[in-house]
């Protein structure tokens, strides 16, 4: 995979951003692939609100967000309303967060934020523009990425190395069984997988999940019964291969 912008695009533009996008998106459609089925990525021919690029075997959309800065905690995101709306409709598209190098114009790391990651509750709406701006009263929106579990930010390029193409789409499609749940379950699910993940450990107790309770209270204050709700959610992700029981109370990732 070559790593490198071709600078010779950018010539005609004046503006840095319009030089970023145009170079990063050639970039990704010539050297990128679906994370789904492995096949080459194309631009759509229209501007679309939301998705900048679609595998035309699968039909998987991706929308790019390039910056020199490496992932922080949030991304910086178009139109509050769209990204709900595109959210409750099931259209929203996977995210690819390209990392720049702007002394050589090399790409650093990208990564790819699966859609099925992508929650209400982590959708940030910043305040309107002011009546001075030209857009004024306009909402424009942040995606929480630290809220994300990091089974769900998943590195193609990672310190300028290519990480394994197969290993990329296996990841990514062993997790595709979150789409299958309601907003509300799959809400519930990835709230489970970070409190697992903030364990750093290959086996563990329900006791351990357990000492999560007040945070999952937090974040879900119209249950009143977290323990069973933790004991369900654990069952789905075994029932889907996630994890296995080693015995009562014991759990094991796979």
């Amino acid at each position: 995979m070559n790593l490198n912008f071709d600078t010779n695009l950018a010539i005609n533009y004046h503006s840095n951003s319009q030089k970023i996008r145009v170079m990063s998106e050639n970039w990704l459609v010539d050297n990128v692939y679906c994370v789904k089925c492995g096949c080459k990525l194309k631009h759509f021919k229209n501007n679309k609100p939301v998705g900048d690029m679609y595998c035309e075997k699968c039909k998987e959309e991706f929308e790019l967000k390039s910056n020199k800065a490496k992932l922080g905690k949030k991304i910086v995101d178009g139109a509050y309303s769209t990204m709900i709306e595109k959210i409750d409709n099931g259209e929203i598209p996977n995210f690819f967060y390209l990392n720049y190098s702007l002394q050589n114009y090399k790409v650093n790391n990208l990564i790819v934020i699966p859609k099925h990651y992508l929650t209400k509750e982590i959708i940030i709406k910043r305040p309107p523009l002011p009546q001075t701006a030209r857009r004024a009263g306009w909402i424009g929106c942040n995606i929480d990425v630290s809220s994300i579990p990091e089974s769900g930010k998943l590195y193609l390029i990672k310190n300028g190395q290519e990480e394994n193409k197969n290993i990329v789409i296996d990841k990514f499609n062993k997790m595709l069984f979150l789409r299958k749940s309601n907003a509300e379950l799959r809400g519930w699910l990835l709230d489970i997988l970070k409190c697992i993940e903030l364990l750093s450990k290959k086996e563990f107790t329900l006791n351990d999940i357990y000492s999560f309770e007040a945070f999952l209270k937090i974040k879900h204050p119209e249950n009143n019964n977290i323990r069973a709700k933790i004991r369900q959610q654990l069952q789905i992700l075994r029932d889907y291969g996630y994890l296995s029981f080693t015995k009562r109370g014991e759990y094991k990732l796979l």
